[in-house]
């Protein structure tokens, strides 16, 4: 058996422990209980906490798996891409009035920015001007 349908991600926020498996998941591909454990950084929570963690992931639409058996293979269903956008842009909403400009400005203003990194982004808007023009 493989459960597979994606489901839309709005309203179906993760916890931090819910977004390291993920993160786990997207680097791996697919993979059991076993091997997510085996990525996670010490102290390992017990299996079990593992397996419960990643049903509720498939329950929210955000892994599928391919049952083998009483064992289970699962896999991301949601993107890295597509959950790093949704987040960004939920960011972007809550705490910057949809402002790209208000969260670089909070970044500078923490000062969480170098130089090299402002040059970067300098050089992606100046090349965004050009597409754009």
């Amino acid at each position: 058996m493989i459960k597979t349908q994606a489901m839309d991600i709005n309203g179906k926020e993760l916890t931090r422990a819910e977004e390291q498996i993920m993160q786990i998941l997207w680097d791996i591909r697919k993979g059991f209980v076993k091997d997510i454990l085996q990525r996670l950084p010490p102290p390992k929570p017990a299996y079990s906490t593992v397996s419960t963690i990643v049903r509720i992931l498939v329950q929210k639409g955000y892994a599928g798996y391919r049952a083998y058996g009483k064992t289970h293979e699962y896999f991301p269903l949601v993107s890295r891409e597509a959950y790093r956008s949704h987040t960004a842009k939920k960011l972007l909403q809550h705490y910057f009035d949809n402002s790209v400009g208000s969260l670089v400005s909070f970044f500078v203003d923490k000062k969480k920015i170098d130089v090299q990194e402002a040059d970067e982004i300098i050089k992606l808007l100046r090349d965004f001007k050009k597409e754009e023009s």
